[in-house]
């Protein structure tokens, strides 16, 4: 039975890793997988999901006008596969999620959507929002913050590696700029 997962976490936990995994795993049995990533998150090159332990997989791109709908519905009849696997989820807008959605229930089609719940302000991203609303399923991956405890929250940093507690939400970076810290050093952080 097909079904809408929305697995989520901070940065640095090993969402991209866990994906690319999964795509591994279904590879090695013989069956297609649909990769896709946003489009605006160019880290690993344009078109590439990559992890930071240094693998990675060509995927298709989406950015805020894509219809995944369609856009899986007719790379489906043209090469049917098994699975879709979406990095960088938060960037998905709420119709997106809602497409998502119809893959599963329509096409009969799991959808492994990775990305991150909140942003450095605290605040849910709209397509992780959305997923968290609508998913069969939710698994939260793990990673800590320098105190050992479980790390929830992300602070961005600027260059000299001081806290910012403003800015578009959105502002593509890794280790250089966002670090994972449990909520009481996260409040700490920003001056809470």
């Amino acid at each position: 039975m097909a079904k809408l997962y929305f697995n989520y976490s901070t940065m640095n936990a090993g969402k991209s890793t866990i994906l690319l995994q999964a795509a591994h795993n279904y590879k090695e049995r013989g069956m297609e997988t649909f990769l896709l990533t946003a489009r605006l998150d160019t880290r690993a090159g344009e078109g590439r999901i990559g992890s930071r332990i240094g693998i990675g997989a060509d995927a298709e791109l989406f950015d805020a006008d894509s219809d995944l709908f369609t856009m899986i519905e007719e790379a489906h009849k043209a090469t049917p596969f098994v699975c879709v696997l979406i990095d960088e989820a938060q960037f998905l807008t709420d119709a997106q999620v809602w497409q998502l959605a119809r893959v599963v229930d329509d096409l009969k089609l799991p959808v492994m959507a990775y990305g991150l719940r909140v942003d450095f302000m605290g605040k849910l991203f709209p397509g992780s929002a959305t997923l968290l609303a609508l998913a069969d399923e939710m698994r939260e991956i793990r990673t800590i913050c320098h105190c050992g405890k479980k790390a929830t929250m992300v602070v961005r940093q600027d260059d000299q590696g001081n806290t910012l507690t403003a800015g578009a939400q959105v502002q593509i970076g890794g280790n250089e700029t966002y670090v994972s810290l449990c909520r009481r050093h996260w409040r700490e952080a920003v001056g809470d």
